[in-house]
């Protein structure tokens, strides 16, 4: 499963996604540190369909999770090769104008 949640500020809409065996953890490397909070990325449960609908409407993404980044490349929504990982878990960033 995959939690979606949509964060919204004027006309930009912002999507953070993760692998739903992700949330609660925070993430750590060498000068990295990424906290997958309930905050900020516990939406909505769903799957493939909802994720690529919902990025579909997005300007941004934070994407966390081999799965959530496998499906964001798949549908030409990230380059796989800009996925960096950070204590071995994938994560992308989504721009888009």
């Amino acid at each position: 499963m995959i939690r979606v949640k949509v964060h919204r500020r004027g006309s930009d809409i912002l999507i953070a996604a993760c692998d739903e065996g992700l949330l609660g953890r925070l993430l750590k490397d060498d000068k990295l540190r990424l906290d997958v909070s309930d905050e900020f990325y516990g939406g909505d449960q769903g799957g493939v369909e909802m994720l690529v609908s919902r990025l579909a409407t997005a300007n941004m993404a934070n994407l966390v999770g081999e799965v959530v980044c496998r499906i964001a490349a798949e549908h030409d929504f990230i380059d796989p090769d800009c996925v960096i990982t950070i204590e071995g878990v994938p994560h992308a960033q989504m721009v888009r104008y």
